[in-house]
């Protein structure tokens, strides 16, 4: 297979599935070149807990998508979830001493936000910038060039378990991948479904995958608030699953199919066929039914969101309302049930500012993996290089060679 420059890859490793996106960098943007997904059963809300089964569904969606691609995967940028991502918003202060602000004084700024105590098995992930303050002038995205005494910086860090992150970095080395970067998940979808317009007035993202929900916020631009519940589309298939006596694969082509998250828009007397265990005959039920299951779980995930944006002090910020994805956002009906939870407008996020093969990347379910691309691309062209440097590609590489040698 032939080996591109422009060539960046995202690599989803969720719950259920792993999907791995390969994009061309060109003059006019992103074109997505390749897909592959496969399923997993490896991870546990959003944490490997199969280091085996993780490597093989890497391996299986990576070769996929190295082949509707025709190019060779060298390296990726790789999501990371799960109930153990926390938190913080932080504030650095250094002196300027009246000269003009350089970059090496916005680097010291950041540098001392990021100076906060965090427990020996955590570690940063992301320090992201909100905005500056120069001496008393608030709301400053790019200080350099500006005359001042002080110089602050507000940023939004995210810190994730030591070990998790380590399993994600041993499993896909173990397929012979590199990692440009580790990237929390929300933060890459954001850079697919968000526009920009909507992060300046205020919006809230729900990833709703099949073991967690990942929420973000966005306000003046900038990130405000990060958090992952552990729970998800998986939650659904197993009430149908026991609310209809049916295996769980069976409840989980129901809900894909049929399910529904707001019962008014179900045609009443519509029935549907379904499996039993054991060998036993199938039976047909109300339509309605699965509704009465689907309903009620979604209303519980949206309430249990609305209580984080009111813990963070955003429920009445998000002036451009609230956008859903991931694949339990496929769902019918969950719109309307969210514009009822949330009192506000809710669209669904499909990704954007990419072009290829749209037909196949245009779903809620690939909004992440489509993130990871657009995400990687903008790190990518600002580095001048392919994006295989940094901190990350350092240290997994050193990581790949000790594997290497010990497995």
């Amino acid at each position: 297979m032939a080996k591109k420059i422009n060539i960046v890859t995202g690599l989803d490793i969720g719950t259920t599935k792993v999907t791995a996106v390969v994009a061309e960098r060109t003059n006019t943007g992103i074109d997505i070149i390749g897909l592959g997904s496969a399923p997993t059963e490896g991870l546990r809300k959003g944490v490997v807990v199969n280091i085996d089964s993780t490597v093989e569904s890497i391996k299986k969606a990576v070769e996929e998508a190295e082949f509707m691609s025709g190019v060779e995967i060298s390296s990726v940028f790789t999501g990371v979830s799960g109930s153990h991502i926390k938190s913080l918003n932080s504030h650095g202060i250094v002196a300027v001493q009246g000269r003009e602000v350089e970059e090496m004084d916005v680097r010291r700024a950041i540098d001392a936000a990021r100076a906060i105590s965090i427990p020996l098995d955590r570690e940063i992930l992301h320090v992201l910038p909100q905005h500056y303050i120069v001496d008393e002038q608030e709301g400053v995205k790019n200080p350099v060039g500006m005359a001042g005494v002080r110089l602050e910086a507000k940023v939004h860090i995210v810190t994730g378990a030591a070990a998790s992150t380590q399993n994600i970095i041993k499993s896909v080395n173990r397929v012979g991948l590199d990692i440009d970067e580790i990237v929390l998940e929300q933060l890459a979808t954001a850079e697919a479904v968000l526009s920009a317009d909507e992060k300046e007035l205020g919006v809230a993202l729900i990833d709703i995958g099949g073991g967690t929900t990942d929420i973000a916020v966005y306000r003046e631009g900038s990130i405000k608030h990060t958090a992952v519940l552990p729970i998800g589309g998986q939650y659904l298939t197993n009430d149908i699953s026991i609310g209809l006596r049916t295996p769980v694969t069976e409840a989980e082509k129901m809900k894909i199919k049929f399910g529904c998250a707001n019962t008014f828009m179900i045609p009443q007397g519509e029935t549907i066929e379904v499996p039993s265990v054991g060998g036993r005959e199938a039976r047909r039920v109300s339509r309605q039914i699965l509704g009465e299951i689907i309903e009620p779980r979604m209303e519980e995930i949206f309430s249990l969101v609305n209580k984080e944006f009111v813990k963070a002090g955003y429920e009445d910020q998000l002036t451009a309302g609230i956008v859903i994805t991931g694949g339990t956002a496929l769902l019918a009906g969950i719109t309307e049930l969210a514009e009822r939870v949330f009192q506000m407008p809710v669209r669904k996020g499909y990704p954007l500012g990419v072009s290829g093969l749209t037909d196949i990347i245009n779903s809620p379910l690939h909004a992440t993996a489509a993130g990871l691309v657009v995400y990687g691309s903008r790190r990518a062209a600002r580095r001048g290089t392919r994006g295989g440097g940094g901190w990350w590609g350092r240290t997994t590489k050193k990581v790949k060679k000790w594997f290497s040698e010990f497995f």
